[in-house]
């Protein structure tokens, strides 16, 4: 959005430039609709990154908590593993 609306003001103002009767008033408003579309990208580009940041905080902490979660399943399984192994070999040595 600010992008085109800088391209198509700065358009409209150099289209003005090749005028014989350079109007001041011409040149200066493509400006601004180029400053004005700048400011506007950049005051939605600014607003999408607070929800942007949010989601992408969250997704980072929940994937802490699964990687978490499926390290300990691991250690317990590995655990309960060792203790089935060493109760096979203590009744196979009787």
């Amino acid at each position: 959005l600010g992008l085109l609306g800088t391209i198509t003001g700065l358009m409209k103002s150099f289209s003005f430039l090749g005028n014989e009767e350079l109007a001041v008033q011409a040149v200066t408003g493509g400006i601004a609709e180029a400053l004005i579309a700048t400011a506007a990208g950049l005051g939605i580009a600014i607003f999408a990154l607070v929800p942007f940041n949010f989601f992408t905080s969250r997704v980072s902490n929940l994937e802490f908590e699964l990687q978490t979660a499926a390290t300990n399943l691991e250690v317990m399984l590995e655990a309960q593993n060792k203790v089935k192994r060493d109760l096979d070999i203590t009744a196979m040595t009787k």
